[in-house]
C-alpha cells in the first residue's frame, strides 16, 4: 500500500487514511516514530503559506497561486497536505498543480518543501507526476517517493543526505525495468 498525493482518486483515499492507523501501515515508521503512528496535520499561517508557495516557485495571478505560468487550462497551484514527514518535528508540505502543458502526460506536478531550522522552505523534490510516500526509507527518516503516471513502472527516488535521488523503478512494491 502507498501513501498517493495529487489526483482526485488519491486524494479522496487520503482522508480515510489519515483518519486511523492505516496511514501508520501504508507510511512505514520511520526511525524515530513507531509503526503505528500517523503523521499529524499541522497548519500553516498565512506567512508560511506564502512561504511555501514562493519557494515551490508560484507566483499569484488574479489572486492564484501559480507554478506553471504557461499553463493555459491550470486551476492553480495547492498546498496538498502539511505534515511532520520525517519526523524531525517541523513541517513538510507538498504543492500541486494540475495541467498538462507543463506536466505531461501525469496531468499534474509536485513539490516537496520541508521548513528547516532557520525558518526558510527548502525544496526536497519536484517532479512532473503524483508523489506517492513508500514504507522505505531513506537517511534521516525521509520516506523514499515512488513519482507516479501513465504506466506500470514508475522511478522512485530516495534521500540521500543531499537530495532525493533516482533509487529505482516499481510497480505495486516490485522493482521493474521501465520500457525503452
Amino acid at each position: 500500500m502507498k501513501w498517493g498525493v495529487g489526483m482526485a482518486t488519491n486524494t479522496e483515499c487520503l482522508g480515510s487514511l489519515f483518519g486511523g492507523v492505516a496511514l501508520g501501515i501504508a507510511l512505514g515508521a520511520a526511525p524515530q516514530a513507531a509503526a503505528e503512528s500517523t503523521p499529524a496535520a499541522m497548519t500553516l499561517s498565512e506567512a508560511d503559506q506564502t512561504a511555501v508557495f514562493r519557494a515551490a516557485g508560484a507566483i499569484q495571478r488574479k489572486g492564484v497561486w501559480v507554478v506553471c505560468v504557461d499553463e493555459p487550462s491550470g486551476g492553480g497551484a495547492s498546498i496538498e497536505w502539511v505534515r511532520d514527514l520525517n519526523g524531525d518535528g517541523r513541517p513538510e508540505a507538498v504543492v500541486t498543480e494540475g495541467g498538462m502543458y507543463c506536466h505531461g502526460h501525469s496531468g499534474t506536478g509536485y513539490t516537496l518543501l520541508s521548513k528547516q531550522e532557520d525558518g526558510k522552505w527548502r525544496v526536497m523534490s519536484s517532479n512532473n507526476g503524483i508523489p506517492e510516500f513508500l514504507k522505505t526509507w531513506g537517511v534521516g527518516g525521509w520516506p523514499d517517493i515512488s513519482v507516479g503516471g501513465p504506466g506500470f513502472c514508475f522511478p522512485v527516488e530516495r534521500w540521500n543526505g543531499k537530495t532525493y535521488a533516482l533509487n529505482r523503478f516499481e510497480y505495486e512494491g516490485k522493482r521493474c525495468k521501465p520500457p525503452r
